[in-house]
């Protein structure tokens, strides 16, 4: 089965049992606690705000932890890629410079303009990754993200 090539458009990923089960459904249950607990104060409600705020931490945290460790694989495969593709004085500045979301960002740009986008960060880190992003002319798909 042949994989719908990737571009800035299609890249963002969805994982549907926790955007569209899971995450809401903990919001849900969250909001449903707080509202109960105002109309009427008491242990009983109290105990299912606190069990409401548990789950939806666990439920952020159950997203976000995977997210945080795949960051800093792709920085690190990122500062490789650098030390092979760049000259060794950019590859170094890029280090020194790039917040982990430069590197993210980046890892869809080809290796052909990998260089003038670097320079393009150096020159503007204030840059978002969203922007870097849709600089990108030639498209290096990542399907192994979560």
């Amino acid at each position: 089965m042949a994989r719908t090539p990737q571009t800035f458009a299609n890249h963002a990923q969805y994982t549907p049992l926790y955007h569209y089960f899971t995450s809401p459904l903990a919001l849900i249950f969250l909001v449903w606690s707080i509202t109960r607990f105002f109309k009427d104060p008491s242990y009983d409600t109290g105990y299912l705000l606190v069990g409401a705020l548990t789950m939806f931490g666990v439920v952020s945290v159950s997203r976000l932890s995977p997210l945080r460790a795949q960051d800093r694989v792709i920085r690190l495969e990122e500062q490789l890629r650098y030390q092979r593709v760049l000259p060794a004085a950019l590859a170094e500045k890029a280090m020194t410079t790039f917040s982990p979301r430069h590197y993210i960002a980046l890892r869809f740009a080809s290796d052909a303009e990998l260089a003038s986008l670097v320079e393009m960060v150096i020159a503007n880190p204030a840059m978002k990754g969203k922007a870097i992003k849709q600089q990108v002319k030639t498209w290096r798909a990542d399907y192994f993200r979560l």
